[in-house]
């Protein structure tokens, strides 16, 4: 395992995050069943698992976007299920977020893209909120002639990394990435690698993610978990998924047609 991937030392505490026997249905269609995930203080854990196989479905429920119809998710020793409007607020104000498709505003300029949930809940005044935002992007890679340019004037790795910043822009504690590799070139990919190591352990935060892209996953986590039919059914470090013996682990890690795994296929 490389030094960036170094697990941290285990300490006295609790996890960061502590899931138990989560679950979640769409009608008939069952999502999550029964999950039961810690994340640690300072870990960096990635869930790995094909498409439609709930991640997303997780970390909303982590997030409160989606309410869980059973089960417990701890925050810092604190339920966050059935937590009320006000209590939600202070703990999402300990999230950052990179999404999947960075989901920048295209009507503001890149600095307020990374500031802007600073200015929206009014932490700092808008000239501090600038130099944060310049501070961040620099972390990132990027110039500050970057802040004065709006998103459809970037790349896809750019905006990427402008949501980067925006995600580390309040010092978070927990930082959630939704496949943070997915539409780059292998190149790109890699240089947003290491920068989610780069910032994550400047920051000193703790990280949650979801991907199916190997490569990232091997590079950015301390230890790897794999949901699989609504149950997280393998959990390991890098260097040990894969010689996990687990059929489904194998089949998944290395891109097999054959095996456990069968994928729907529609006419």
């Amino acid at each position: 395992m490389t030094e960036a991937a170094t697990r941290p030392a285990a300490g006295a505490a609790g996890p960061k995050i502590r899931i138990r026997n989560l679950k979640k249905a769409f009608g008939k269609k069952v999502v999550l069943d029964g999950i039961d995930l810690d994340v640690g203080v300072g870990e960096s854990l990635v869930v790995i698992g094909g498409s439609g196989t709930g991640k997303s479905v997780l970390i909303k429920c982590v997030l409160g976007i989606l309410q869980p119809d059973s089960g417990s998710i701890e925050v810092d020793g604190e339920e966050t299920v059935d937590i009320d409007a006000a209590g939600r607020e202070r703990i999402n104000n300990k999230f950052g977020m990179l999404f999947q498709g960075a989901a920048l505003f295209d009507s503001l300029p890149v600095w307020e893209n990374v500031a802007f949930g600073l200015l929206a809940q009014r932490k700092v005044s808008r000239a501090r909120a600038r130099e944060i935002a310049i501070s961040k992007l620099a972390q990132v890679g990027l110039g500050s002639e970057v802040g004065l340019l709006y998103p459809a004037e970037l790349s896809g790795g750019m905006q990427k990394r402008v949501g980067l910043a925006r995600a580390i822009a309040a010092d978070p504690g927990i930082i959630f990435f939704d496949e943070p590799t997915t539409g780059l070139d292998p190149i790109m990919a890699d240089v947003i690698n290491d920068l989610i190591i780069k910032t994550t352990r400047e920051v000193g935060t703790t990280a949650l993610s979801i991907t199916h892209d190997m490569a990232s996953a091997r590079k950015i986590a301390h230890r790897i978990a794999m949901l699989y039919q609504g149950r997280i059914i393998w959990t390991g470090t890098p260097d040990e998924v894969d010689r996990s013996s687990n059929p489904y682990v194998d089949q998944f890690v290395h891109g097999r047609a054959q095996g456990p795994i069968k994928m729907a296929v529609r006419a």
